[in-house]
């Protein structure tokens, strides 16, 4: 009996090891892309132009967040721009807030979006309808969860003409609320950055390519060449197919850190948290099962068997003391 349980002690401790050295690998990439990823405001701007920024906010039942990033997007200290915000069928009062915004000011355009086609996601349906009302030559798109310091907008265009890009994404920093969303967001953004760094995607040599949903700006001659949301219509995750056409038909993309000057939720709740890791699995699982399915699995291992080959330890020795 006492070598079984030797055996098994051992076997633990050599996985536990294992795990140890997993989640090492794990956060020494997560530093590596964070220290090494360039800042949106860290750039030399040769920009002198000011060409006309069309901002497109997609708002489906944003009532308690849509007033917040209205009054952050006004708050601008570029002056060439204009708003334009999509009522997505909401059911709250998202409609009225955006129609007592654009009375009051005249950047913002109020558009409330058409019946969605079959085979179009809502969202993606939504930035479609409001491409169709832009007249800049840059298109901004960002969510309505989102707040801007009053120089993104400026940041931005200055970056993305200064170092001839097509298109520009900045990683925000990610709030949460409740203690769920809280405690997985650092497991899974060491997951999600070591498969997806911004230091691949701005490595033109590198496949990997994505946009975060809340803040990407493009040239609209590219967002219109690489097919625009039209040609990524019945996508779940809309940000990173599109990110992905850009580079795909070799356009120059850029993701930048801008986590001192753009706050996005990450999830509200438990129900949002799992609506976001639907988002997340799905086209991975469309893309390939097994990767789908040996990442899920890999994510469980790690974040769950520690806690409980730990509990397993501290009981085989409790038995045995208790037995001696």
């Amino acid at each position: 009996m006492e070598l079984i349980i030797e055996v098994i002690t051992y076997m633990i401790v050599a996985i536990l090891i294992g795990i140890c050295g997993a989640w090492i690998y794990l956060i020494k990439s997560m530093i590596e892309t964070f220290t090494l990823t360039p800042y949106l405001d860290k750039f030399e701007n040769t920009n002198k132009t000011t060409p006309k920024v069309s901002i497109i906010l997609p708002a489906r039942n944003e009532e308690k967040y849509l007033a917040s990033c209205l009054d952050s997007l006004i708050d601008q200290d570029y002056q060439n721009y204009e708003i334009i915000v999509i009522d997505d069928s909401s059911e709250d009062s998202t409609g009225k807030i955006i129609a007592d915004y654009s009375k009051e000011n005249s950047k913002i355009i109020h558009v409330s979006a058409n019946t969605k086609p079959e085979g179009w996601m809502g969202k993606n349906w939504a930035c479609m309808e409001g491409y169709r009302q832009a007249t800049g030559e840059l298109l901004l798109f960002t969510d309505a969860d989102t707040k801007h310091s009053n120089q993104v907008i400026s940041l931005s265009v200055s970056h993305l003409l200064s170092l001839q890009l097509d298109a520009l994404s900045a990683i925000p920093r990610l709030l949460t609320f409740d203690f769920l969303t809280k405690v997985s967001l650092p497991m899974i953004s060491t997951f999600l950055h070591t498969r997806f760094s911004a230091l691949n995607v701005n490595n033109p040599k590198k496949k990997a390519a994505y946009f975060f949903g809340s803040f990407f700006i493009i040239t609209k001659k590219t967002y219109e060449q690489v097919g625009m949301h039209e040609g990524v219509k019945h996508e779940i995750i809309e940000d990173g197919a599109l990110g992905r056409k850009v580079k795909e038909t070799g356009h120059k993309m850029r993701i930048v850190r801008g986590d001192h000057l753009i706050d996005a939720v990450w999830a509200r709740d438990a129900s949002t948290l799992w609506h976001a890791l639907k988002r997340l699995m799905i086209p991975l699982y469309l893309q390939s099962e097994k990767i789908a399915i040996g990442s899920f699995l890999a994510v469980l291992f790690l974040l769950f068997i520690p806690l409980y080959m730990i509990l397993d330890i501290f009981f085989i020795i409790l038995e045995c003391s208790l037995q001696n």
